[in-house]
């Protein structure tokens, strides 16, 4: 699967997974995850993706400053519900980083690992995204504001060309 060449330019996240390391699935838990990796979940490039990808890889570095951020031992609690606007996209992408995951998340092994309920929805925050360090309880909370990137002037009518059938429309 090829990407367009601005993607390598994003830069990339290093996290120690314990799950990961405890089954065997990443020697030392260790696992870079790219834009690249975001789109792939995502199905697509838009700026909530990309937007998402940035804030949580900005979040991280907040809360871990040099050390390796610990997928999985990190919970994120969104402002709006998951099907208000594009945040169930952007959850996706904090989950994918955080290993954060909602009600139907992984349980765990006899107590640890749990995943499960460390993405949740609604809750009362001053910005868009509480992301908060299970090991000492510190967080940062962001927001995205998409509003700030001017779309392309020809984007409305090549989308009509394109829902419509059309093979190339530009």
């Amino acid at each position: 699967m090829s990407f367009p060449a601005f993607f390598a330019q994003v830069p990339s996240i290093i996290l120690r997974d314990r799950l990961a390391d405890f089954l065997g699935a990443a020697t030392g838990g260790l696992i870079e995850y790219g834009y690249a990796d975001a789109v792939r979940l995502a199905g697509h490039s838009c700026p909530t993706v990309a937007g998402s990808y940035l804030l949580s890889h900005r979040a991280l570095r907040a809360l871990y400053g040099d050390e390796t951020p610990l997928r999985g031992e990190i919970a994120a609690d969104f402002r709006e519900t998951a099907e208000t606007g594009v945040s169930g996209v952007m959850a996706a992408v904090v989950g994918l980083l955080t290993g954060a995951a909602g009600s139907g998340g992984f349980k765990g092994l006899a107590g640890r690992f749990v995943r499960r309920d460390l993405l949740r929805f609604a809750q009362e925050l001053p910005g868009d995204i509480r992301f908060r360090r299970l090991d000492n309880g510190q967080s940062v909370t962001a927001t995205l504001q998409l509003a700030e990137v001017p779309a392309d002037p020809r984007l409305p009518s090549l989308l009509q060309r394109l829902l419509a059938g059309e093979d190339d429309p530009a």
